[in-house]
C-alpha cells in the first residue's frame, strides 16, 4: 500500500478570509486522503494595530488554537500549499518572513522534489492576485520544487479565471469567501495532493 501523503497548509489571515480558504485547502487534502496540518505563520504587527481593527481583533482571538507554522512543519510534508492576502501585488509580509527563515532547510535540499501550491485574497478586484502567487511560484522554483496550479482542469474554473491558485476579492475584508472561490481552493488542494502521491510513488520506487 503507497504511503499516505503528508499536506502542510501554511498561511496567514488578518480578518479571516485567507484563512477560511485554508481550511477549504485543508479539508480537500483530507476528503483526498492525506494527512494534514493547518498552521498559521506568526503575526507580526504590533498589538495595537491589530486592536484598532475590530476583525482583525476578533480573528485574533479565535484562531488561537492554532498551531504556529515551524520549518518542521515544510520538512514534514510532501505537498505544501501556502496561503496569505496580497499586500502591494505581493504576498504579505507575515508570510513572507516564515519563508525567509527556510535557509537552512534550502541549503541541504530539504525543500526539494515536493509538491507546492498557492491561494491568495485581495482587498479590490484583481488587487494584484496574480503577480503575488506567481512570486510565491518564484520561491518555489529557488526551493527546487513541483508547483501544481488548478489550470483550467476543471468546468468551475472557467468561472472562477484564475489557473495560477485560488482567489477571492474580499472586498476590504467585508465579503467572505464564496463557492466559487472554496471550490477553486478545494481543486487546488486536490491536485496537489493527487500529483504529489505521483512524485512520492514514483521517488519511492
Amino acid at each position: 500500500m503507497a504511503a499516505q501523503v503528508k499536506v502542510a497548509v501554511i498561511y496567514y489571515s488578518a480578518t479571516g478570509i485567507t484563512y477560511q480558504m485554508a481550511q477549504a485547502a485543508s479539508e480537500a487534502a483530507g476528503d483526498a486522503g492525506a494527512e494534514v496540518r493547518l498552521r498559521k505563520v506568526r503575526e507580526l504587527a504590533p498589538d495595537e494595530a491589530i486592536r484598532s481593527n475590530a476583525g482583525w481583533s476578533a480573528h485574533h482571538l479565535e484562531t488561537q488554537h492554532i498551531e504556529e507554522a515551524q520549518l518542521d512543519d515544510l520538512s514534514w510534508a510532501d505537498v505544501v500549499i501556502l496561503g496569505a492576502p496580497t499586500r502591494y501585488g505581493m504576498v504579505a509580509a507575515q508570510l513572507k518572513q516564515f519563508i525567509d527563515t527556510t535557509g537552512p532547510l534550502w541549503a541541504k535540499g530539504a525543500l526539494v522534489n515536493k509538491v507546492y501550491s498557492a491561494f491568495t485574497s485581495t482587498a479590490t478586484k484583481h488587487g494584484g492576485q496574480e503577480s503575488t502567487l506567481l512570486s510565491l511560484f518564484n520561491v518555489f522554483y529557488h526551493w527546487g520544487g513541483i508547483v501544481v496550479t488548478p489550470g483550467y482542469t476543471d468546468p468551475s474554473q472557467f468561472v472562477a479565471g484564475n489557473p495560477y491558485g485560488a482567489s477571492h476579492v474580499s472586498n476590504n475584508g467585508e465579503t467572505a469567501p464564496d463557492d466559487i472561490a472554496l471550490t477553486a481552493t478545494a481543486l487546488t488542494a486536490r491536485r496537489a495532493v493527487q500529483i504529489g502521491a505521483a512524485v512520492k510513488k514514483g521517488l519511492a520506487g
